[in-house]
């Protein structure tokens, strides 16, 4: 997938009605969509704090959301518009924005005739106030012009990405808003299927993923177990992370998910005939799945509390029976979400209803967080080995930039292979120096393919790193600015050949800071320079400087200074 435009026509967040911002711009299309392994290269989007650039992530959020929720076949009756029972319920002629544009090309199977760009079909979908979303194609084989697409549900979501993926190593609730939703969504699509005994695969249907830390585990467990050595790489080199040693997982199994009916809202009113009946389906996925888990554990056992142990050590044989039972790492987590997504059982069918309808910054604060032991599942003993370090190291005892390595790589290596839109913000700010410089290079590596990078997912990143900004070419980084007379933001692409630019470039450049070191050491200097202009002894003061500050560009220029003072006396 790669994005062409965005255009926003009714305010959003700090977003004015109007924005518009220009990815991959008219004359780049041919030229980089020419080979069949397009180049990877993420968006870099900077600026200062408040400037808008998360606002991009998030109104991307939101408006695949919207197409996204247009066309699942499994929505819950608390979410679908009801002029009485439901007034504030999802409708497809009113989103959030409720007026956009968006352009992009994704690849599509030889069925859908298209013409240019290596088989990828130039989509646009343009949403008018009060209106539902009209999908045009702008390369159909045998036309000229857009082509008015009449889209049903399984067309547009060979059209749509096929995941859109959120990550936030800050408080940033309105990116995550979007994919709280679709998770009580996809938890309701597992209610319905098996009220209405229906088979369920195991995948979630909706597409939309927030990986936040309630997946972190997962997704360090699932890439040891099943990526291949090589690609694991960056673990190796950077945290030293060689293999996963251990695991347990804790299911608890005979509380309210298999017998007495209380797992599910509602159900409390029911006989014990029924409840068993209606949780039979239910039964049999989780049957299946729990089944291939202790065919894979080292051993396994159920406590008197009703608790299901899986304990693994892990060896080849462990690997290849993972591989054996689950597929891939990505069919493997995506078995984990859907046991992880059953912890939200407590929360109520009123309490869902608010939030399929909420525009709240504090959604994650209304939902509640279960103790461990009331979890339906939970990992524990997750024990690491570490290069250099004899005994095993438990996961959780990592540093917190350990942590967020291991997950923001570990999110892209999952969903490598997919035409995925990935929304990042500020996935490096727990990195020391030495990781931030070398970010986009593992990115890169994640998204390698017997040497070459494979058809790669679109990325954007929000950072404030400078070293991003120097591992990508101009047309990759997006400048925000915002003016607060106007009341408008701003988004223009630096005026410099920004790879390699040396990062005190970038620094006045696209950040305006012309100081190279801190405000606290700056203003030590210009106390030394006031001192300077009322006459005190150029080689006392100069002895004095050297002695307190640090080497700068900014000491150099006043020492020399103070040497051209000195001759010239």
């Amino acid at each position: 997938m790669k994005l062409l435009r965005l255009k926003v026509d009714e305010s959003f967040r700090s977003l004015q009605a109007g924005f518009e911002v220009d990815f991959l711009r008219e004359w780049d299309r041919e030229q980089v969509m020419q080979s069949s392994n397009i180049a990877f290269a993420p968006y870099i989007l900077a600026g200062p704090n408040g400037s808008g650039k998360s606002n991009v992530l998030e109104v991307l959020a939101s408006i695949f959301y919207h197409m996204e929720c247009m066309y699942l076949e499994n929505l819950p009756d608390s979410f679908v518009y009801e002029e009485d029972q439901n007034p504030k319920g999802f409708q497809g002629d009113k989103g959030i924005p409720d007026a956009f544009e968006v352009e992009y090309l994704i690849h599509v199977s030889s069925q859908y005739k298209v013409k240019g760009y290596n088989g990828h079909a130039h989509v646009k979908i343009n949403k008018l106030k009060g209106e539902s979303p009209q999908w045009s194609l702008l390369n159909f084989e045998g036309e000229e012009g857009e082509s008015d697409l009449t889209i049903g549900r399984t067309v547009a979501r060979d059209f749509l990405p096929s995941f859109v993926l959120g990550y936030s190593s800050g408080e940033n609730e309105v990116l995550s808003l979007p994919f709280f939703k679709m998770r009580f969504i996809n938890y309701d699509e597992y209610y319905s299927r098996m009220f209405n005994q229906l088979d369920y695969d195991g995948k979630p249907e909706g597409r939309m993923v927030y990986l936040d830390a309630s997946f972190s585990q997962a997704i360090v467990i699932c890439n040891l177990l099943l990526q291949d050595q090589s690609i694991l790489r960056p673990f190796v080199e950077e945290i030293g992370v060689e293999a996963i040693k251990s695991f347990r997982i804790i299911v608890r199994k005979a509380s309210g998910v298999d017998y007495d009916g209380e797992f599910f809202e509602g159900y409390d009113q029911t006989t014990e005939e029924e409840s068993g009946a209606k949780t039979r389906q239910l039964s049999e996925y989780l049957d299946n799945k729990i089944d291939a888990l202790k065919k894979c554990a080292t051993c396994h056992y159920e406590t008197d509390e009703g608790e299901l142990i899986l304990d693994y050590l892990v060896t080849e044989a462990t690997r290849e029976a993972f591989g054996l039972h689950f597929g891939n790492a990505l069919d493997l987590f995506q078995v984990f979400q859907i046991m992880l997504t059953l912890n939200l059982y407590t929360v109520s069918s009123n309490l869902k209803k608010e939030l399929y309808t909420s525009d709240s910054l504090y959604v994650s604060e209304t939902v509640p967080v279960l103790a461990s032991d009331k979890r339906i599942m939970r990992f524990k003993h997750v024990d690491l080995k570490k290069r250099g370090i004899s005994e095993q190291v438990t996961l959780k005892s990592l540093s917190d930039g350990e942590h967020q390595f291991l997950h923001a790589l570990g999110l892209c290596l999952l969903f490598k292979d997919d035409n995925a839109l990935f929304l990042l913000d500020e996935p490096e700010t727990h990195f020391n120096p030495a990781w931030r410089a070398k970010f986009i290079s593992r990115l890169r590596q994640c998204f390698e393919k017997d040497g070459a990078t494979t058809a790669a997912p679109e990325m954007l990143i929000t950072t404030h790193t400078p070293f991003l900004i120097s591992d990508s070419e101009s047309d990759n980084v997006l400048v925000f600015s915002k003016n607060e007379q106007e009341k408008r933001v701003d988004v223009t692409r630096p005026k410099y050949n920004t790879l390699g630019a040396s990062i005190n470039k970038i620094t006045m450049e696209t950040f305006n800071r012309r100081e190279t070191i801190g405000d606290y050491a700056k203003s030590k200097l210009d106390d030394f320079r006031k001192r300077a202009e009322q006459g005190e002894d150029e080689v006392q003061l100069a002895e004095e400087v050297d002695r307190i500050l640090g080497d700068s560009v900014e000491k150099v220029l006043f020492m020399n200074q103070l040497s051209g003072k000195k001759e010239d006396k």
